[in-house]
């Protein structure tokens, strides 16, 4: 079996490839977002359930009604590599809903790069970010297929 270590740097891998294209490639690459999701979210996906399939415990599901009982499970480095794919995996799905929204709305490429950035490092962030380029750039906050 592979390490937590080698699994959390090939996880990495593949899902700074996605950021490259979302980032750097998208406005060129009309199929982007059909790689990246049907790629390397794919992969991300399935290396995110063998890990924890490769790890699972009936007696971890009662610890996920307590933070301590979270804790516990994350002790466990392979749960906690498969927690850091479950983050790489939805913010890069965030970041290609975060692409697509500002192009069905006419937003800039350039525009969205910090929203895009900060989807990277800090998922949620970036997400709100994005939402208050885009209320500054229409006016609407909820713009149509939001």
């Amino acid at each position: 079996m592979m390490t937590p270590d080698t699994i959390f740097l090939t996880t990495c891998s593949i899902a700074a490839a996605g950021w490259i294209i979302i980032i750097f490639l998208s406005p060129f690459w009309r199929g982007y977002d059909k790689f990246v999701t049907g790629i390397v979210i794919t992969l991300l996906a399935i290396a995110y359930t063998w890990v924890n399939a490769s790890n699972f415990d009936p007696g971890l599901i009662k610890k996920f009604g307590s933070l301590d009982g979270i804790a516990q499970i994350f002790s466990n480095r392979y749960l906690l590599t498969a927690a850091w794919i479950h983050f790489l995996a939805f913010d890069l799905l965030a970041a290609v809903w975060i692409k697509n929204n500002s192009v069905r709305h006419g937003i800039s490429h350039l525009s969205i790069i910090p929203a895009l950035i900060f989807s990277c490092l800090l998922g949620p962030f970036g997400y709100l970010i994005y939402l208050l380029t885009r209320f500054i750039k229409m006016r609407n906050y909820f713009a149509e297929n939001f």
